[in-house]
């Protein structure tokens, strides 16, 4: 399965549609099972007398195929947050419980970035896609740090607190709420933040180059 964030230490990473899975080759791992026995459990939830909805076991478990030390191929499954929960639900133990309690902490995580990158791949598009080859593993704060200074910028304040002056709902692109000037400069200075993100590494300088840059289109 192709993932748009990669797998951290545990396994959990986002699949191109911007859902939280877990793999279950890490799951066997960190329950202390051998993956055929995690295997096993996956396949008694998803067969049709276990009572499971079709839609649901579609949803959430996806079967794929990964390549041992031999160069064998076998089966493994990417689960989302709830196929992961089911699965989990009879491990019992004092270990189990705790890990348990760390992969809902990941998966929360990993919910937030998703959110993160989407909202800033919705107002940034050129932006976001030069974060993610400049970043092996990026963070959160690369995107929303990045587009929090281009709003600040132009618009005199983040996203965020553009949302809650103007009462738009959280989550909501602030886009059809600027003016035609706004957006062209916002569209602009994002086509020249993605230079500098290369050429320009500091923060606060990449922000001086894009302010004087702004003063300069205003004046002509």
């Amino acid at each position: 399965m192709r993932e748009l964030i990669p797998k951290d230490q545990y396994g959990v990473f986002a699949d191109t549609n911007d859902t939280a899975r877990v793999d279950s080759l890490f799951v066997a791992e960190f329950f202390e099972k051998q993956h055929k026995h995690v295997l096993r459990d996956i396949a008694r939830i998803t067969e049709p007398k276990s009572g499971l909805s079709e839609n649901f076991i579609h949803t959430n478990f996806k079967a794929d195929s990964y390549k041992d030390s031999t160069g064998r191929k076998l089966p493994c499954y990417f689960m989302t947050r709830d196929g992961f929960t089911m699965l989990v639900m009879g491990y019992s133990g004092q270990k189990a419980m705790k890990f348990k309690e760390l992969y809902i902490r990941r998966f929360n995580e990993m919910e937030c970035f998703i959110k993160t990158l989407v909202s800033a791949r919705q107002e940034f598009p050129l932006l976001t896609a030069n974060i993610k080859l400049l970043h092996e593993n990026p963070k959160p704060y690369h995107f929303s740090n990045e587009c929090d200074m281009l709003n600040r910028i132009v618009v005199g304040m983040t996203a965020k607190q553009f949302r809650l002056a103007n009462g738009i709902e959280k989550g909501k692109s602030i886009r059809p709420y600027l003016s035609d000037e706004q957006i062209t400069m916002l569209d602009t200075l994002q086509k020249v933040d993605v230079g500098l993100l290369v050429a320009v590494p500091d923060y606060q300088q990449r922000k001086r180059h894009l302010e004087w840059y702004k003063t300069k289109l205003e004046k002509n």
